[in-house]
């Protein structure tokens, strides 16, 4: 409504018309009147309104204004028993419409008025309640004076909650700690309500700690390597390893989130307010329950808990294990790996080694279950020399190779015991691990556990029968195999191996022969005990040595010839009947005996 000039002059109003019959006086009384009727009415803003009027669509309200506002009558349903006369709270939204109507909106008062609440709970530091209405991604939705805030899950308690919808539907004080208008977003904290307690009986609690005592918490997180406990206020760590007696992989196996436990303060940090937790500390430890029966020899059940490089432990009570070595676990010397043996969770027996009550430690073995292999009655027998087996090839080494001809029974065939003919350099050239290989045995020494074994020696000797092949001076076609600056190794008839020098591979174009090529070699020396054969291809082609060998030959067997007559005997010997050479070497030398004891006699006859 428009605001009536001050500046009017009544005075010159026409009086016969409108305002005729009014002085001064009358007309300031009724504007006083006036201004009393109507109140000054701002857009945007929260007033007070009364209940002049309900229909069955709106609700009429007077806020002093020059015309009654109306307001849905759905925004009344939060009021019980809306009556005539009574005041509540009103959004100015419109003075006056396109129909001149006064519009007014009690829901968005309500709105305005929360955030202002909200406001003022956060400059103020004053606690609300709201009605948690439903949980969400990372906490729950509050409704706070009509308005949605978010309450983190962070926010909700110290500990950490696990389940949101138990708090659906229930009221929960909380504290304004961030508005944002932009996005109408309001976040709020039920943590901080309690922080405040807590520090106060986290600081008596710290200063009545002591070592030994024995307190009751409730378990509110947990990790593969231990739990947290709430102690009312101050967290304790109970490790893994403090849990129980016996062995555990997870705390989970044995304690559940939210458990009551009761457990003993083994340490505790001041400055860093760390506490160290046991559990298994308030029982007696199983070793000092250990039935006197057990002893060294004692038989004993249980169960493989741990699988190291190194051995196994056996759980035998909870909290008492014995420790398999891997060298107890199997007779046979080639088990290298326990895994391949044990597995954890297999349920064994062993035998009691050693027991040290005192130092709760004991060492444990399986093999002793069954007989020493070595002991055996018939391992004398069974193995005895010149007896042919068939093993397995175990491990490798520089010098030879190791069979296993039964669990336990181990035998070393050295590398000169692998071939007669080829000269092997490392096993590997011949066999590898996991192969089957047929042996004899060479030597026996049970006592100290230990089996010479040979491969080659499963067939005859065949240098015997060479002696009489590669003579000395007779040719064989050999190929070239190796070479290098010293010579070249050839392959012989009879899968034989024979060396040649350098000097001796000159072919007689003068070129040096290369390996894979196939020559004529004559035998140079032979010798059976260091398995050795020295050729030569040059010897072949070589006339001139050839002549010169002849001729050496010839003046040798003319200076020895005692007489023409037994010459053609001699003829008549061949050089492969070695007989006949012999006896000639005899007669030779009886010839020259001969000739110098009458030379010796001649020159004494002279001197005298």
């Amino acid at each position: 409504m428009a605001k009536p000039k001050e500046d009017f002059n009544w005075e010159s109003f026409d009086t016969k018309g409108f305002g005729s019959g009014y002085d001064a006086k009358k007309r300031a009384e009724l504007e006083a009147l006036y201004e009393g009727t109507i109140t000054q009415v701002n857009e945007k803003e929260v007033v007070k309104g009364t209940v002049v009027g309900i229909t069955d669509r709106d609700v009429i309200l007077n806020i002093g204004f020059k015309s009654d506002g109306l307001v849905p009558l759905s925004e009344f349903r939060d009021v019980e028993d809306l009556k005539v006369g009574q005041e509540v709270e009103v959004f100015v939204e419109d003075q006056e419409d396109a129909q001149g109507q006064l519009i007014l909106s009690r829901r968005k008062a309500k709105i305005v008025q929360a955030w202002s609440n909200i406001q003022k709970a956060l400059d103020n530091d004053i606690v609300i309640e709201g009605i948690v209405k439903r949980r969400t991604k990372g906490g729950l939705i509050l409704d706070i004076y009509g308005v949605e805030a978010f309450l983190p899950g962070s926010q909700i308690d110290v500990k950490p909650i696990r389940d949101f919808d138990v708090f659906v539907g229930k009221k929960m004080e909380v504290k304004v700690v961030k508005i944002n208008y932009t996005n109408d977003n309001v976040v709020v904290s039920h943590k901080v309500l309690i922080e405040k307690d807590i520090e106060k009986q986290k600081a008596e609690i710290l200063n009545n700690l002591e070592k030994g005592q024995v307190l009751e918490g409730v378990i509110k997180n947990m990790t593969n390597f231990g739990v947290f406990i709430d102690l009312g206020g101050v967290d304790g760590l109970l490790h893994i390893t403090d849990i129980s007696w016996g062995r555990i992989n997870h705390p989970e196996e044995v304690l559940k989130l939210d458990q009551k436990v009761n457990v003993v303060v083994l340490d505790f940090d001041d400055e860093k307010k760390r506490i160290s937790l046991g559990m298994k500390q308030l029982t007696s430890h199983p070793w000092d329950s250990l039935p006197e029966t057990i002893q060294v020899g004692s038989k004993v059940k249980g169960k493989i808990v741990n699988v190291a490089d190194y051995g196994a432990f056996l759980e035998i009570l909870a909290g008492v294990e014995g420790l398999i070595h891997v060298s107890e676990m199997s007779w046979s010397q080639h088990l290298r790996n326990p895994q391949d043996f044990i597995k954890v969770g297999d349920e064994l027996e062993a035998v009691v080694l050693t027991l040290d009550r005192e130092e709760r430690k004991m060492s444990l073995g399986i093999k002793q279950l069954t007989e020493d292999p070595w002991t055996k009655q018939d391992v004398l027998t069974k193995y005895a020399v010149g007896s042919k087996h068939s093993g397995v090839v175990r491990n490798l080494t520089n010098f030879g190779l190791f069979i296993e001809l039964e669990e336990g029974i181990d035998g070393l065939v050295h590398v000169s015991d692998l071939s007669w003919t080829k000269k092997i350099k490392h096993p590997s050239e011949f066999v590898k691990v996991g192969d089957k290989l047929d042996v004899v045995v060479l030597e026996l020494d049970a006592e100290n556990r230990r089996l010479a074994l040979g491969h080659k020696q499963l067939e005859e000797n065949p240098w015997n029968t060479f002696e009489t092949i590669f003579t000395v001076g007779s040719a064989h076609k050999a190929t070239i195999i190796q070479k290098n600056d010293k010579g070249a190794v050839l392959e012989l008839p009879y899968g034989i191996e024979g060396f040649s020098s350098a000097k001796n591979l000159v072919k007689q174009d003068g070129k040096t022969a290369e390996v894979g090529e196939s020559l004529d070699f004559k035998v140079l020396e032979f010798s059976k005990d260091e398995k050795r054969i020295v050729l030569s291809h040059t010897r072949v082609h070589s006339a001139a040595e050839q002549a010169e060998e002849a001729k050496e030959v010839k003046k040798t067997a003319k200076a020895k010839a005692p007489a023409k007559a037994s010459l053609p005997e001699v003829e008549k010997s061949t050089l492969g009947d070695l007989e006949a050479l012999s006896d000639l070497k005899k007669q030779m030398n009886k010839d020259e005996a001969t000739a110098e004891k009458k030379a010796k006699a001649k020159k004494k006859e002279d001197g005298e």
